[in-house]
């Protein structure tokens, strides 16, 4: 049986992996769309609707959490403004960058090895910063790089929340930079835009997180937008993926009330290395022709998102439950 040109099976699969990156969006503040496009590409959809159904979930699942952080008081319109600017530039120049290698055949190859590459740098970074947690040598060195960007008098300056005064022609640049990576791989840039805000311009945490969703809305809404007009956005996944989302964002973000984050950097980096094996596996497995490779990268893309989406809901149960002997939540305070 068949609903919107996909199977129920397939359709279960969706609002199930919906269901777990909604959770990780919920505990970490990120659109997710950094798993739902190397997911679409390692299931077999060109890379065209893999990128722009990922800009539309993030679109989706950004929505709620703008909204919330909102009306808490912590955005800062004018750094979302300068951002958002500079975003959708660079979303506009990545995307066709993305169409201009779709018409020479090398747009699945390249988009892929992009991946590969951006997701195991940012996994072994974070992977370092979990190993490193409380080191304060760490903390200098962001507050070293910070004060650098801020001594840069390159006008016009603008004084964000938070008394910190940079340039606009820096922030612009981020963006840019930013906006052409996510018109490019189809991530919303949160995972790259939030610690560029903290540790670059030095933004407060709370106020870097509030916002890095608010310009992942509007940016994400533009990349969808400019994708749907070519015809490259597969709405039945994306409607899927955002039916599990809704609950699956409900569950994280309680989650955050309970856990601490440092605790589950190690499985975040866990599941960045294996977003970008499974990618790897994927191109490996097509262009050898070995079916076992393909069979190892749908198993690494989905048994990450639920290994961490798991990881964090045992955490908090165990917070809930206060219990520090059980086996389970031993190996979940520790592992990290």
């Amino acid at each position: 049986m068949e609903m919107f040109g996909m199977s129920l099976m397939l359709i279960s699969v969706f609002v199930g992996f919906g269901l777990l990156i909604g959770t990780l969006f919920g505990f970490f503040g990120m659109g997710g769309s950094f798993l739902v496009t190397p997911a679409l590409l390692v299931m077999g959809y060109p890379s065209t609707v893999a990128v722009g159904s990922g800009l539309a979930f993030v679109f989706g699942t950004s929505v709620i959490g703008a909204l919330r952080h909102r009306n808490h008081g912590q955005v800062d319109y004018k750094l979302a403004a300068i951002m958002t600017v500079a975003m959708t530039i660079g979303i506009e120049g990545g995307k066709r960058v993305v169409f201009y290698l779709e018409a020479t055949g090398m747009s699945d190859l390249i988009i892929s090895v992009a991946y590969v590459g951006l997701l195991a740098l940012v996994g072994l970074l974070t992977l370092r910063d979990a190993w490193t947690s409380g080191d304060d040598t760490d903390d200098t060195d962001s507050l070293e790089l910070a004060d650098r960007v801020q001594s840069i008098h390159i006008p016009p300056m603008v004084t964000l929340r938070g008394n910190i005064r940079v340039s606009a022609t820096i922030i612009f640049a981020i963006g840019l930079s930013i906006g052409v990576l996510s018109g490019f791989l189809g991530v919303g840039g949160g995972f790259l835009l939030m610690p560029a805000m903290m540790y670059g311009l030095g933004v407060p945490a709370a106020i870097a997180v509030g916002t890095d969703i608010l310009q992942i809305t509007i940016s994400g809404a533009f990349g969808a937008f400019v994708y749907a007009q070519a015809g490259s956005v597969a709405l039945p996944v994306v409607g899927a993926l955002l039916a599990g989302s809704a609950l699956g964002a409900r569950v994280g973000a309680g989650a955050t009330k309970l856990v601490d984050d440092d605790e589950i950097k190690g499985y975040f980096a866990a599941m960045l290395l294996a977003g970008s094996l499974a990618v790897a596996a994927k191109k490996l497995g097509t262009a050898y022709g070995i079916d076992v490779l393909n069979t190892v990268s749908m198993v690494l893309i989905f048994g990450a998102a639920i290994l961490v989406s798991g990881a964090v809901v045992l955490a908090a149960v165990c917070r809930l439950r206060n219990d520090s002997t059980g086996r389970l939540c031993q190996l979940t305070t520790t592992t990290t």
